[in-house]
């Protein structure tokens, strides 16, 4: 009896150790660039900042400025995308216009919509094999285009996919072959790289995905939550005793706590990265 005692407290002392951490360390770089908007990691936790004007800044894991780039016209992101291997990618639905950097912020690709068959992009994000996801509002289209050739190569109507008219879609991004919808109110859509529908999450409504470990990760309050894509559960990841967290991202080893005026990097901890 002593033994199943024993046996009995490791196990939900393990179970409640993996069910949430308190971060209660101290940021290892905080930045307050005037105007910032959208942040991306890149495989290395380079930080990538964009400002409402859509000038870019790249930071490293120390949050020292390594580089800088302002757009010829300026005009807000919808879209940065910095997790790619070798390039990064953003997008601007002000200036109906795309552009694909290197590493070093150096401009590779780029253009302008509309295209003869893209009138009005939402949201975009870039593929792999030379692709650029397009979600088209005039006509409600999830369109893929090869952004060598500026040819669209095929489209799909997703409100007679998802069978709605009030299609409102805030977000699209391509993680793992996979391309995630992310909508206004009808939670998170994911699809195969051919546009097949996978799976519907019906989860809060958010701005960004936050994507870790097949989790979308989420602030609520003074917590992190999580959906763990293979389970389809829902948990609190992570609480904090801080207060006006309004986005988070994650990196490979560093995440970003996001506020009104600065944004705070933090060590991922360790229960973290090896949680299963």
């Amino acid at each position: 009896m002593r033994l199943l005692g024993i046996i009995f407290f490791l196990f939900f002392g393990l179970l409640e150790s993996f069910s949430q951490t308190k971060l209660e360390s101290s940021p290892t770089a905080t930045f307050t660039i005037p105007d910032f908007d959208l942040l991306s990691f890149d495989n290395r936790d380079q930080l990538y900042l964009s400002t409402a004007q859509g000038d870019l800044f790249l930071f490293d894991e120390n949050g020292n400025q390594i580089n800088y780039f302002s757009p010829p016209q300026q005009g807000r992101l919808q879209q940065l995308e910095a997790a790619w291997t070798v390039t990064v990618f953003s997008f601007s639905e002000d200036r109906q216009e795309f552009r694909i950097l290197d590493r070093f912020l150096n401009p590779i690709s780029e253009g302008r919509f509309p295209f003869p068959e893209i009138n009005l992009a939402k949201a975009s994000t870039l593929g792999n094999g030379n692709i650029i996801w397009i979600w088209d509002e005039s006509d409600f289209n999830l369109k893929r285009m090869d952004y060598r050739r500026k040819v669209v190569m095929d489209q799909q109507p997703l409100n007679l996919i998802l069978n709605t008219e009030n299609l409102e879609v805030l977000e699209i991004r391509e993680i793992k072959n996979r391309l995630f919808v992310n909508t206004e109110n009808s939670g998170i859509f994911i699809f195969d790289n051919q546009a097949n529908l996978l799976e519907k999450i019906k989860i809060p409504r958010f701005e960004r995905i936050c994507y870790y470990q097949e989790r979308l990760l989420w602030i609520q309050g003074q917590t992190i939550q999580s959906y763990h894509i293979p389970s389809r559960q829902t948990e609190t990841l992570m609480t904090f005793d801080f207060e006006g967290v309004k986005q988070i991202q994650f990196g490979q080893e560093t995440m970003a706590l996001i506020f009104q005026d600065r944004i705070e990097l933090f060590d991922i901890p360790d229960s973290l990265q090896n949680r299963p």
